[in-house]
């Protein structure tokens, strides 16, 4: 096997990514536009989406990684919305789509312009959410769109099954539809019930942090599998999973938090960097596929017309679903006061296609039951990809400018700080009051100058954030506080510094530096997360 092709992929797709943030582009277009370019460089291998290996290997870390940095309140508080455009929307856009490619391209059966409209019905928010964050949204809105890719997919994976039964010839109804689709949510749903209790028990027992995050890098696919053996939804187990671990990750040892956290950024970046380069790369595999259809006349014609139903299904769905609950129900419109119709436009505009859609194209098998060709699959690989890169390019590239012209809302930083402000301080007035009570027992007792030193943490702790809210030195432009880190990240160098000369010159050895480097660095990691909030 050889592994270069692979090696090149990842590495590329991270280098492209990096220089991504230093540019105003978000990284998923620069992503697909490097891999369409790179798709007729000489030399480079073909890359063709294996659904093999996107459905069971890279969507359930991906979604495990988004749920843990959802979250689990704030998705519960906006159910109906997400409900409403990860179960609805979907449903809808499958329907919609469907039929205009039903009436626009001859000769194509109903049933596989179905299956076209599930396989593009699920937006991929990574790229929508990744643009949320760096523009500053509501959060609410990034709320929204978050819970929205983390269930989508389900229901777009099921509609798909339901629409492909009945192309292939299996004579698929609406009732097996619609019991299949409660099979795969409810069964999915369930599986991630019963996992989520004892992997969060097992994760707790550990005390190994090598164990704990090795058994965190496998629950993602643990639990994808074992939903897909029982035939239900191995997207909602993942979802349902993570969405409870990261809820109680606070039990979890703080050296497993600090090792699981790293970890899952890597994975993270590294996967949304090569699927999204992947994206590009496909174009080669679908032209040379595309058969009899011209890409110049019938075929650009073609997906225009679906590329312009995907975004007018969304809005559609979208302005009634946000703005008639709240016209029925005065208890949604006093719940709900901050839903405005430049919030609805943004819910609407950020409909991108992602790796997703391309790998359940992939997945449409080559022939029916009765042994023909499966009707205009080319054609609709095609479509799909026509699609999905219309909506990064042309939604993806004005998504931005959009958000800053409709001037939302932006989070309040200051209210923020205060918040924090506030929790901290009533936290430290309990460890202050623990603290005092250990004390008093004898078992405790600690030299005056150690005690001094827990009660100085603490204070420290405490004043931090109230003197992120006051005045700034007026030469570095600095906090108190921002001043306190710097000069203790100084001093850790400076430690660093003798700690390495000492073993160059041979009076310690690399096993006792290698201790002394570790406890350094846990100590700037956590001066790290102090300023990175």
């Amino acid at each position: 096997m050889d592994v270069m092709p692979l090696l090149l992929l990842v590495a590329g797709s991270a280098a492209i990514a990096g220089a991504a943030r230093r540019t105003p582009v978000p990284a998923p277009l620069l992503l697909v536009a490097a891999g369409l370019l790179a798709a007729y460089v000489p030399g480079v291998p073909d890359y063709t989406l294996d659904p093999h290996i996107v459905l069971p290997l890279l969507l359930p870390p991906l979604l495990h990684t988004a749920a843990l940095d959802s979250s689990y309140l704030d998705l519960r508080a906006n159910l109906r919305p997400v409900a409403l455009l990860s179960v609805g929307y979907v449903l809808f856009a499958t329907l919609a789509v469907g039929y205009v490619a039903y009436l626009v391209v001859p000769d194509l059966p109903l049933t596989a312009a179905l299956v076209l409209g599930a396989v593009v019905a699920p937006p991929d928010a990574v790229a929508a959410t990744a643009i949320a964050r760096r523009l500053g949204l509501p959060s609410r809105i990034t709320t929204i769109l978050q819970g929205e890719s983390l269930v989508n997919d389900a229901t777009a994976i099921t509609a798909f099954k339901v629409a492909l039964a009945a192309a292939v010839g299996e004579g698929a109804t609406w009732g097996e539809g619609l019991r299949e689709f409660a099979i795969a949510s409810i069964g999915g749903i369930g599986v991630g019930l019963i996992l989520m209790v004892p992997l969060h028990w097992l994760r707790k027992r550990l005390r190994e942090p090598l164990l704990q995050n090795t058994l965190s890098l496998l629950i993602p696919f643990a639990a994808y599998a074992a939903a897909e053996q029982v035939e239900a939804s191995g997207v909602l187990a993942v979802v349902v999973v993570a969405l409870y671990l990261g809820h109680r990750s606070w039990q979890v040892d703080f050296a497993t938090r600090l090792q699981e956290a790293a970890v899952w950024r890597m994975v993270a970046f590294i996967l949304e960097s090569t699927v999204f380069a992947l994206i590009g790369l496909q174009l080669p595999v679908v032209l040379r596929g595309l058969g009899e259809y011209s890409f110049e006349e019938a075929a650009a014609w073609y997906a225009s017309a679906v590329f312009a139903a995907v975004v007018a299904a969304r809005f559609l769905w979208v302005y009634p679903a946000t703005f008639l609950p709240r016209a029925l129900s005065p208890r949604l419109r006093e719940r709900e006061r901050d839903t405005t119709w430049k919030g609805a436009l943004v819910v609407g505009w950020a409909g991108m296609r992602g790796v997703v859609s391309l790998a359940i194209a992939f997945s449409i098998p080559v022939t029916t039951h009765s042994g023909e060709a499966f009707p205009a699959r080319n054609l609709v690989l095609f479509l799909t990809f026509t699609t999905v890169i219309g909506t990064l390019v042309v939604q993806g590239l004005t998504l931005p400018p959009l958000i800053r012209r409709l001037r939302l809302p932006v989070p309040d930083a200051g209210a923020a700080t205060l918040a924090e402000a506030q929790a901290q301080s009533e936290a430290s007035a309990a460890a202050e009051r623990r603290l005092t009570a250990l004390l008093a027992d004898e078992r405790n007792a600690l030299p005056p100058p150690l005690a001094d030193r827990l009660r100085t943490v603490m204070d420290r702790r405490r004043n931090a954030v109230w003197e992120r809210l006051g005045a700034v030195d007026e030469i570095t432009g600095e906090s108190a506080d921002d001043t306190y880190r710097r000069l203790a990240r100084e001093m850790i160098g400076a430690e660093r510094e003798v700690f390495v000369s000492l073993r160059d010159a041979r009076r310690i050895d690399d096993e006792m530096l290698r201790t002394l480097l570790r406890r350094l660095d846990l100590e700037e990691a956590a001066a790290y997360r102090e300023e990175m909030g």
